[in-house]
């Protein structure tokens, strides 16, 4: 195995381990009174009995799907299904396990002080981000070395190719449970628990001596925690295992090199998201969490550039055309700094249109004072707007990268964007 698998290997046991880290730190901390930790394990037992209803039903289908592709293609393709699944599931339960019992943490916190509570939510939310991203890497990063080495195929191979997009739909099929399953439970019991409580018993909204308060907390949990892992993890193994099809396929006389390339790129930037990560801080007395996210986002940006360049010089050198190419080093370089551009303009426009202190929010208020209509016709109108300029940024970007290194030029721009 090369040395540039054995580091993409290490940055995924890095990421797991700060997770692993991070969980012990946030789990040392106070989790409140006995009526906080009374409610909490109501939700921690409900999330629980829900994930191993949900996964026993996934399980089956898993099990159909897996028996389909060993049968039409071969068993390198059905165990890259099954990698992905249960990475994918192993991402997903972690998630929400931490979550259920860092979210009593936060309030704790909270009641201390902003700044602790934002520590404490922000780091329980990366240890599912560290783990989303280090398991991805490992399954990806491992299982390819397993074909390319032990069992000897070749990296432009088709059975190779089957194996990743294989890996891709395990990761795909626990998302499509996860996301839209937890979703439906959520609002089912949000509705319902809001129409019973409020309007036939007389309690008000999210009293937890209401069941359906529970049920609806539990379907947060299960959907914007676990289901929300799942739904990146897919994205992430998606995005990187398309990225090393392209490679393969446009590029066979050096197909190990634009494989390698995406996973180099996302083992470099977890090293940087981890930097990034202790620059997330509010200063004394400030009450500007968006501005102390951006502190992180920044820093990880100007970190990933330097990262990326890094690697696209070790990997390909940046002056004269690629061996198998038409493009060069520099020209891939520059479609990874288009990506992290492109995902800087997109977070601040996501604020712009939904921050209390811009236009867009303070114009719906506005016409709320006026009934129901002008709210509902105004919200419409603000959420047709907010289209626009994502829309833009993203073909600007799509046009940018294609014109300096075609397909994989895009693919390696929204690669550096995850």
């Amino acid at each position: 195995m090369s040395l540039e698998l054995w580091l993409v290997i290490g940055a995924g046991i890095l990421a797991i381990l700060y997770g692993v880290v991070t969980v012990q730190q946030v789990m040392s901390l106070s989790a409140g009174n006995a009526r906080m930790k009374e409610i909490a394990a109501a939700i921690q037992e409900g999330a629980s009995a829900y994930l191993k209803r949900q996964y026993t039903t996934i399980t089956i289908a898993g099990v159909v799907v897996f028996v389909i592709l060993l049968f039409a293609l071969d068993l390198t393709a059905a165990l890259g299904f099954a990698t992905g699944a249960i990475l994918s599931g192993a991402a997903g339960y972690i998630g929400m396990l931490v979550s259920v019992r860092a979210n009593v943490r936060t309030t704790q916190a909270s009641s201390e002080g902003l700044g602790k509570g934002l520590s404490v939510a922000f780091r329980s939310g990366a240890v599912t981000g560290m783990l989303v991203a280090g398991l991805a890497l490992l399954g990806l990063a491992g299982y390819y070395a397993v074909l390319t080495g032990p069992l000897g195929l070749a990296p432009e191979s088709r059975e190779v190719v089957n194996a990743l997009v294989a890996l891709s739909l395990g990761a795909s099929l626990i998302s499509v449970f996860a996301r839209l399953g937890g979703g439906i439970f959520t609002k089912g019991a949000d509705v319902g628990g809001d129409m019973v409580g409020k309007v036939e018993a007389g309690i008000p909204e999210d009293d937890p001596r209401n069941p359906a308060t529970i049920a609806d907390n539990v379907g947060d949990n299960v959907g914007d925690c676990a289901g929300m892992a799942a739904d990146l993890f897919e994205t992430y193994v998606v995005t990187v295992a398309a990225t090393m099809v392209l490679g393969s396929i446009l590029f066979t006389s050096n197909a190990t090199a634009f494989m390698i390339y995406p996973l180099a790129i996302g083992a470099a930037c977890i090293v940087t998201s981890i930097i990034g990560t202790f620059f997330v801080r509010l200063g004394q007395g400030s009450k500007n969490i968006m501005g102390a996210l951006y502190q992180g986002l920044v820093a990880t940006g100007v970190l990933s550039l330097v990262a990326i360049g890094a690697v696209t010089n070790a990997i390909f050198g940046f002056s004269g055309a690629i061996d198998g190419a038409t493009f060069t080093g520099m020209s891939l370089f520059i479609c990874g700094v288009v990506g992290l551009a492109v995902t800087g303009l997109i977070v601040w426009i996501t604020e712009y249109y939904t921050g209390t202190g811009f236009r867009p929010v303070k114009s719906v208020a506005a016409a709320s004072v006026s009934g129901h209509g002008t709210n509902v016709i105004q919200g419409l109108a603000v959420s047709m707007e907010a289209t626009a300029l994502p829309t833009l940024v993203i073909v600007v970007g799509i046009i940018v990268t294609y014109n300096l290194a075609g397909l994989y030029g895009i693919a390696t721009a929204v690669t550096t964007m995850l």
